[in-house]
């Protein structure tokens, strides 16, 4: 084997595995498709349907869940999912699997607070609405298990 076609082979060795994972492009993509589905269902929800978005966390008032904060939560859940999935990738191959894992699990702890939180059940359904829109956007483009690029 010729030195020039040895070292095409090692380089594109090299790079299998960063052309498995999405690009940071992507993964802030993910962050801010996941704040944009989010906020689509808040829309149909609340000014579109009617639904008022109302939570009571505990013995506190009721609360109103607006705009700003489905954006703000969102993104900052999408962070933290990245972050943990960055950490991950310098720890153990099984990166992708592991933070899927965790993902799904915190998924479904996550959707207590909706289910427990929502004053009538429509705001429920809406608010775990939001939590599975997140879900189905940042689990897929964060791992890069969306398809083909």
């Amino acid at each position: 084997m010729s030195t020039t076609k040895a070292t095409v082979i090692a380089a594109s060795a090299g790079t299998a595995g960063a052309a498995a994972r999405p690009s940071r492009r992507i993964r802030a993509l993910a962050v801010l498709g996941a704040a944009a589905a989010t906020l689509g269902v808040w829309v149909v929800a609340g000014p579109l349907v009617g639904v008022d978005l109302n939570v009571r966390l505990g013995s506190a008032s009721v609360q109103h869940v607006g705009p700003a904060t489905v954006v703000i939560v969102s993104i900052l859940a999408g962070l933290a999912g990245w972050g943990l999935l960055a950490a991950l990738e310098h720890f153990t191959p099984m990166a992708r699997t592991v933070w899927t894992a965790i993902a799904l699990v915190t998924l479904a702890l996550s959707l207590a607070g909706p289910l427990s939180g929502g004053v009538t059940t429509a705001t429920k359904v809406a608010l775990a609405g939001m939590h599975l829109a997140a879900a189905a956007v940042l689990i897929p483009m964060l791992t890069g298990w969306g398809g083909s690029r």
